[in-house]
C-alpha cells in the first residue's frame, strides 16, 4: 500500500495511494475481468452477475447519450434498493455524466428544490414516487426547461434505457471530476450538495478494503438507502470493489433482515447501532448462532459500551469496526482497524491512511491529545466544493481541511473520539455539556433503549438539559429514578432536568438522530 503525495482540487501535499483505479467504471471492469459470472448484485426481485451488470450500464449510458447527456450532465435518480440503481451508477460513470441520487423520502417541495438547484437532463424515477416527483419537476421548471422524466414501471418507462439500439462513447475521465452529488440532509436551511468526484469514491473503497481486510468472499446486505452515501460507497461500490456480492432490501423490516442474514450467509453487516439494537430484540436474533458473520462495522450515532457487548457475543467470530465520516468525506474518515484494546470500544477509530485530521479550538489553534475541538479533515476523500454553493464552499473549507461540525477529540495514540455535533453542544450558564456524554449515561440503565438529549431555553441558565427517553417500561413516574442514575455518574449541572419517553427518536435516511425536530417539540412544550 505505497502512499505518495499530489496536488488535488488545488489543494497541496495531499497524500494518496499510489497505486489505484483512475474511476468508477475500472471497479466493474475489473470484477468482469475477474468475476464475470459470480453474481454482483442481488435485490428482492432481481439477479445481476459482474457480466449483466456491466452490459446493462453500457446498454444504458448509450441510450443516455442518444438522449442528448453528455459528459457533466446531471442525471437525477428518485430510486430505492432496486437493482436500477447500480446499473444508472454504472451507466453514468461511462459516460462521465453526473448521478444525482435523491431521497425518495422527500417531500416534494424538498424535491423541488434539488431538482432547481442541480438541473438534472433527465430523471428517472421509481412509480410510486412518480406523482411528486412530476408535480417537483414541473414546479422547479426543469420539465419546461427540457428535463426528461423515465419512469421505472411506468408510461415513457425506464426499460427503453435498456433495449440495444445505440452505440456507446466511452467518456475520457478524470480522476477529478464529479461521478455523484448527494445532498446533505439539510436538517438546517437548504441541503448542500456535496460534489463526489472519482478520486474521492476511489480512496474510500480502497480506504475501506485495507483496513477492514475485506475481500471476494464478502456478502453484504444494505438495508440503508443506496442513495445515501454508507449504501453507496460503504456497501454497494466497496464490495463490488473487492469481487463480493451485493443484496439489499428496499425498506428495513427487522425479521425480513434477520431471516435474509440466516438464508444468505451475509458475512459483512454494516449499519447504524440502532438497527444492531433492533435487531438484538427479535427472537429469531436470540436462538440462531451468527458464527458466519466476519465483518460487522457501524457507524452514523455513537456507540454505547451495552450495545458493543451484545454485538460481540452475537456476532462471536467477527472483527467489530466503528467508522467515522459524512457525505463530504464520502464515507470514512476514520475506521477502527482489526484490533484494538478494548479500552478504545467507543473511539471512532483512527484516521484512515491518507487522511489528515486535527482537532481544531474555537480561536483556531491545534489541540493538543486530549483537548477537545472540532474535526478538521483533509485528504483525497474530502469532496471538492458543494455545488453552485460558493457561500458554503468559502465557509466549509481552510488550507484544504473541511470543517466537520463534529466536536472530538484525539487520543495521545491518535484514536479519535466524537463528543457532540458543534451545534448540539449545550451551554448551561457557560458550562459546556455535550450531549452525547448525557445520552451514554441515560443508555446505561437497563430500561432505557435509546436516549437523545438536547437543550432547551431556560430564563435564568440560558438552556437547561432535556432528554428523550425510548423504554417500552418506561412511565413518567421513573424520571426522579433516571435522575438518580445520571447523578451517579455526571455533575449535577448535567444531569437533565425535564424527561419525555418517546416512542421512537426522528431519524433522517442515513439514521442520524433529528434534534432539530427534537428541539421544535421540546421547545413548543416549553413555551
Amino acid at each position: 500500500m505505497e502512499i505518495s503525495e499530489m496536488n488535488l482540487f488545488g489543494r497541496e501535499h495531499i497524500k494518496v495511494f499510489k497505486n489505484r483505479p483512475k474511476a468508477i467504471t475500472e471497479i466493474l471492469s475489473d470484477g468482469v475481468q475477474q468475476f464475470g459470472e459470480k453474481v454482483a448484485v442481488a435485490t428482492e426481485e432481481h439477479e445481476l452477475t459482474y457480466k449483466e451488470l456491466d452490459d446493462l450500464s453500457s446498454i444504458a449510458a448509450a441510450n443516455l447519450q442518444q438522449a442528448g447527456i453528455e459528459k457533466g450532465d446531471r442525471v437525477a435518480a428518485v430510486i430505492g434498493n432496486r437493482h436500477e440503481f447500480p446499473i444508472m451508477v454504472f451507466a453514468c460513470s461511462k459516460i462521465g455524466a453526473i448521478m444525482v441520487p435523491i431521497n425518495v423520502k422527500l417531500a416534494m417541495e424538498e424535491i423541488e428544490y434539488i431538482l432547481g438547484h442541480s438541473k438534472p437532463k433527465v430523471i428517472i424515477v421509481e412509480q410510486e414516487f412518480t406523482k411528486k416527483v412530476r408535480q417537483a419537476a414541473e414546479a422547479s421548471g426543469s420539465l419546461e426547461a427540457g428535463s426528461r422524466l423515465f419512469e421505472i414501471e411506468g408510461e415513457n418507462t425506464f426499460s427503453s434505457l435498456l433495449e440495444q439500439n445505440a452505440e456507446l462513447t466511452e467518456a475520457a475521465i478524470s480522476e477529478e471530476d464529479g461521478a455523484f452529488i448527494l445532498y446533505t440532509s439539510g436538517t438546517t436551511g437548504r441541503p448542500k450538495g456535496a460534489v463526489l468526484s472519482h478520486i474521492n469514491v476511489i480512496h474510500s473503497v480502497m480506504n475501506y478494503k485495507y483496513v477492514f481486510q475485506t475481500d471476494d468472499t464478502m456478502k453484504t446486505l444494505i438495508a440503508v438507502p443506496m442513495f445515501h452515501v454508507t449504501g453507496l460507497v460503504g456497501q454497494l461500490l466497496h464490495v463490488l470493489y473487492v469481487g463480493g456480492t451485493v443484496y439489499s432490501m428496499k425498506r428495513y423490516q427487522n425479521e425480513a433482515y434477520i431471516e435474509r442474514i440466516l438464508k444468505d450467509q451475509i458475512n459483512f453487516l454494516f449499519n447504524v447501532p440502532t438497527i444492531f439494537i433492533m435487531m438484538s430484540t427479535s427472537e429469531k436474533f436470540q436462538n440462531h448462532s451468527f458464527d458466519f458473520v466476519k465483518k460487522v462495522a457501524f457507524g452514523g450515532s455513537p456507540i454505547y459500551q451495552q450495545t458493543f457487548n451484545m454485538l460481540k457475543q452475537a456476532f462471536p467470530n467477527a472483527q467489530l469496526h466503528n467508522a467515522y465520516g459524512s457525505t463530504e468525506t464520502t464515507s470514512p474518515a476514520t475506521l477502527m482497524p482489526v484490533s484494538y484494546p478494548e479500552a478504545k470500544v467507543t473511539s471512532v477509530g483512527r484516521p484512515v491512511a491518507v487522511a489528515d485530521i486535527k482537532i481544531m479550538d474555537s480561536e483556531g489553534n491545534e489541540c493538543e491529545p486530549g483537548e477537545s475541538g472540532e474535526l478538521y479533515i483533509k485528504g483525497p476523500m474530502v469532496v471538492k466544493e458543494y455545488w453552485d454553493n460558493p457561500e458554503a464552499n468559502l465557509s466549509s473549507f481552510t488550507d484544504g481541511y473541511w470543517h466537520s461540525g463534529d466536536l472530538g477529540i484525539m487520543d495521545d495514540e491518535g484514536y479519535i473520539y466524537i463528543r457532540d455535533r458543534k451545534k448540539d453542544m449545550i451551554n448551561r450558564a457557560g458550562e459546556k455539556i455535550f450531549s452525547i456524554e448525557v445520552e451514554d449515561v441515560l443508555k446505561s440503565h437497563p430500561d432505557v433503549v435509546e436516549a437523545a438529549v438536547i437543550g432547551i431555553p431556560d430564563p435564568v441558565f440560558g438552556e437547561k438539559v432535556k432528554a428523550f427517553v425510548v423504554g417500552p417500561s418506561l412511565d413518567p413516574d421513573d424520571f426522579s429514578m433516571l435522575k438518580e442514575h445520571c447523578r451517579k455518574s455526571l455533575a449535577k449541572f448535567k444531569v437533565p432536568e425535564e424527561f419525555e419517553i418517546i416512542e421512537s427518536l426522528p431519524r433522517n435516511a442515513s439514521g442520524k438522530i433529528l434534534k432539530n425536530t427534537l428541539k421544535q417539540v421540546g421547545g413548543e412544550k416549553n413555551a
